[in-house]
Formats: C-alpha cells, structure tokens, sequence
C-alpha cells in the first residue's frame, strides 16, 4: 500500500473512533476532567517539595516546572497518538495479531488507529498550563533562537516518547510480562525527565541522555531556555541535538518493531 493511502485511511479510522467518543459527550467530559484534575496532582507534590526548599539541584520551581511542561507535553500528546500499542501483548498471547498481519496496511499504523483517547487531552492542557506558569515566571531572555526551540523540543519529545512506547511493545513479541519494564522508560521516564539530570547519579543520567535519549528534549533544551551553566560538562552543541537524537531514535524504534514482526511466531492456537 502507498504511503498517502496508508494515511488517509489513518485518518479515516482516527476520525470514526473520534466520533464514536463524541457521542457520549457526558462521559467524555467527565473523563476529561479527571485526567485534568488528576495530572495535577503529581504537579502539586513538586509545589509541595519547594514549600520546604529554596532550590532543587540548583533549580528553581519555575525552572523545574518548565522541565515539567515539556516533558508532560510530549507523553501526554504520544500517550493519546500511540500509547495504545501497549496493549500489543494482549493480542499477541491470543493470536489476534494474525489478523493484524493479513490487512494490507502497516502493522504500526493499525495498531495506532486502534484507538485515540480524547479524555488524555486533559493531561495534555494540564501541562501546558504548567509550561505556561513557568514562561511567565521564569526568567527567560526571549531571543529567536530561544521562540523556535522551545516547540522544538516539544514536539521532539511526543516523538522520542512515541518511539519509547514501540520498544517497549516491541519487547513483548520475546519476553512475557515485559510492559512494566517498558513503563519504567515512558511513564517513569516522564517522571525523572520533570527534574534537571543533576539530582540524578551517573547510571541513570547516563541512561537519560544515551540510552533512552528523553535529556536531549528537556533537561539540555532547558538549560539553555533558562540559559543556565551545564554543571555536568555535557558538549553544548547538545542543547540543540534534539532533532537529530530524535529522528535517529524514531528511525531506530521502526527498524525494531520491523524485526519483532518479521519474528512473529503468532500462538499456533
């Protein structure tokens, strides 16, 4: 199948299941709300860490708080787009990916317009309040470079985290009972990403910048949005790798999930 048919025919599936959602306009609402509220919550639990000190790693709250918006950004939007693959083992263990196999549509597509959960969009306003509250109240000296990282990043980020969801899928065509493994990179990832790499010890920063490249979208972008000193001694060319650290990363993730399928054995039920 060409890739503009494989496409549109995403788009087709995204917007039935869109509408299906929108029939029920009351239950959505109030999945909404939750998520908003929720996701608020693990926000409230950092006001609550500066209520007892000044500074986190050398860190401010509004400093922290754009880490925070970033990376909440970027999980919230590639939970809603492609979180669902996670749920890849279920199918797998029954036999149902068989079916996924004989349609003539890429698997990794299918297996993204198998749903879109607009209530996620909760969260997803939730940390652009966030990312709001820290542009206005940290210190930043806007310059053109500084206007254009900034959706940079973000978007960087849903790309790094969507392609951090399809390894974890991918694990599970080997390993059984792997999705806890692939959550501590997404949403564990997210958590350790919301706070600057210097309250880290140097496995997990190691980790954080090389093996799951989630830094190259927050903490390096952010050091030179707050145009702070980088105590670590990174390269500052880093501060602006996230383009290409990402599409190596996605790139890499798509190679993966071509060799889990090709490996695919399905159940023989």
């Amino acid at each position: 199948m060409h890739v503009s048919e494989a496409w549109t025919m995403y788009r087709h599936l995204i917007g039935a299941r869109v509408r299906s959602q929108l029939q029920y306009r009351t239950s959505l609402a109030l999945d909404f709300s939750v998520s908003f509220v929720v996701t608020f919550l693990d926000f409230a639990v950092v006001v609550v860490l500066f209520q007892h000190l000044p500074a986190l790693g050398g860190w401010t709250l509004p400093e922290i708080a754009l880490l925070y918006g970033m990376s909440g950004i970027g999980i919230a939007i590639a939970d809603m787009v492609i979180g669902q693959v996670e749920d890849i083992h279920v199918d797998i263990r029954s036999g149902q990916f068989d079916v996924v196999l004989l349609r003539p549509v890429p698997t990794l597509l299918q297996v993204m317009a198998s749903d879109l959960a607009l209530r996620r969009i909760g969260r997803v306003l939730q940390s652009v309040a966030v990312l709001v509250y820290a542009l206005a109240a940290a210190d930043i000296a806007w310059n053109p470079a500084r206007v254009a990282l900034l959706p940079v990043a973000v978007v960087c980020g849903a790309f790094v985290f969507g392609a951090t969801f399809v390894l974890g899928a991918c694990l599970t065509f080997w390993v059984v009972g792997s999705t806890e493994v692939a959550s501590t990179f997404t949403y564990g990832g997210n958590q350790m990403t919301s706070y600057p790499l210097t309250v880290f010890g140097p496995w997990l920063r190691r980790m954080l910048a090389f093996a799951v490249p989630l830094a190259f979208v927050t903490y390096f972008p952010g050091l030179y949005l707050l145009n702070k000193p980088d105590p670590l001694g990174y390269p500052q060319w880093f501060q602006f790798a996230a383009p290409l650290v990402t599409a190596v990363f996605v790139v890499t993730a798509g190679l993966v999930w071509r060799t889990a399928v090709r490996h695919y054995r399905s159940t023989g039920s």
